[in-house]
């Protein structure tokens, strides 16, 4: 069964991070509902998100100023891992592992640990209607920062670009790639200053997102906005070509 939930990445409570569950409805909004974000451009009852048919389904619910995903306006879609969801001034991303990868992942280890989102979710639960408990509490004071998942080895090598040969290694979650700033600083003049982010969220739960460059992030010779990261993978940006390493 897919593991799943939604990373906030800007607007009302953002670094938090919302659990779904295939078995029930998730209803955005600004008064009512199960997440219920503070944000005057997202309606009362915004938008509903379910599990149908094998894949999240969002709907939105008559909205004043609409839902997007992935940059387009829609009543109704279907959800990719990774797409961004956009409401109000609000932006989510989903992120899912499947039951498979993480049995997968445990099997190759000596001694496995709990499933890789426990670590996650236990501090970083975000505060959902009827949880008034949680009110105040540390997973409020969470911001953009990101645990790196424990056991989790990761860097990056430069394979192409003027800062060949460099390995920058992952120290947090959320690694910033810019020119000349950020966990990952490049030379390359073609970057922008803050280009994009890599979010570890596990082993099989890597994430790559352009963070609105000039000249676009590539993903295995691919443009894209947001994509899933495997160990081996290459991210380009610019002129620049990185290949990502994953260790026990």
């Amino acid at each position: 069964m897919p593991r799943a939930f939604l990373k906030i990445v800007a607007g009302a409570k953002q670094g938090l991070n919302v659990p779904l569950n295939e078995d029930a409805e998730l209803l955005i909004g600004r008064s009512k509902g199960d997440l219920i974000l503070d944000d005057t451009m997202i309606s009362g009852q915004h938008a509903k998100l379910k599990f149908k048919d094998g894949a999240w389904q969002l709907r939105d619910l008559g909205s004043t100023n609409g839902t997007m995903v992935d940059g387009r306006l829609t009543r109704e879609a279907t959800l990719r891992p990774g797409a961004e969801i956009t409401v109000g001034n609000t932006r989510l991303v989903l992120l899912i592992s499947t039951e498979e990868e993480t049995a997968a992942d445990l099997a190759e280890q000596p001694n496995p640990p709990h499933a890789e989102l426990a670590w996650l979710l236990e501090e970083e639960l975000v505060e959902l209607k009827g949880s008034p408990e949680r009110t105040g509490s540390a997973a409020d004071a969470i911001g953009q920062d990101l645990r790196l998942p424990p056991g989790l080895n990761a860097l990056v090598e430069v394979v192409a670009g003027q800062d060949t040969g460099k390995v920058f290694r992952f120290t947090r979650g959320n690694v910033v790639v810019g020119r000349k700033m950020g966990e990952i600083p490049l030379s390359d003049p073609e970057a922008s200053r803050r280009h994009a982010v890599i979010e570890l969220f596990g082993r099989e739960m890597i994430f790559l997102r352009d963070l609105g460059s000039t000249n676009g992030t590539f993903h295995n010779g691919r443009k894209v906005s947001a994509a899933r990261l495997r160990a081996g993978d290459t991210i380009g940006v610019g002129k620049t070509v990185m290949r990502l390493n994953i260790t026990l």
